[in-house]
């Protein structure tokens, strides 16, 4: 699978462009944002994971800020490229979540596999908005909840970690339709 789609945030002020490849070797999701979500901000991101599923390469750049590049073994270990260090906070994360694009909320939902009904709990390493950077900037852990409330189609997100739930749909090749309040898929065309 190779497709191309594109986000605009929910006011539709913001663009985001995405290309996501997927095959038997695994996943590979790269974009720009043009976004307005707390402030206005550019940023590209690259996330790789692997035949399982789990995240395994992580990069994030914000125009005239900062940038994280992390590295993931696939089984819960992360390690900072750019500090040449390993991130024990982080422990246990098998995906990645990066705040300014909804493309991420396909892994999960791709490596679970969750039928109708069922939830899982996960813990996520968030990579925060560019007005959530204090310090260094790495992902941080986020417990995240996951529903299935109609296969491959539609399920109940939830943020453990800030208190925060919406219900996201997907599209046939697993990417997020319309995130509530967040963003909203704009036509390739």
């Amino acid at each position: 699978m190779q497709v191309a789609v594109r986000w605009s945030d929910w006011d539709g002020k913001g663009l985001e462009h995405c290309q996501c490849l997927a095959n038997e070797a695994g996943l590979l999701l790269a974009g720009v944002v043009c976004g307005t979500r707390g402030s206005l901000y550019g940023a590209s991101y690259y996330v790789k994971a692997d035949a399982s599923g789990h995240t395994r390469e992580v990069r994030v750049a914000y125009v005239g800020g900062k940038s994280l590049h992390v590295e993931a073994d696939g089984e819960g270990n992360w390690f900072d490229l750019l500090g040449k260090a390993p991130i024990p906070a982080l422990k246990g994360c098998l995906d990645v979540d990066i705040g300014v694009t909804p493309a991420t909320n396909m892994l999960p939902v791709r490596r679970l596999k969750l039928n109708k009904g069922e939830a899982r709990e996960i813990r996520a390493a968030y990579v925060p908005l560019p007005t959530q950077i204090s310090g260094a900037f790495l992902p941080i852990l986020a417990d995240q909840r996951y529903t299935c409330l109609i296969p491959d189609r539609r399920y109940r997100y939830e943020g453990l970690f800030r208190n925060f739930s919406a219900e996201l749909e997907f599209d046939a090749d697993g990417l997020v339709l319309d995130y509530p309040d967040t963003f909203r898929r704009v036509s390739a065309d």
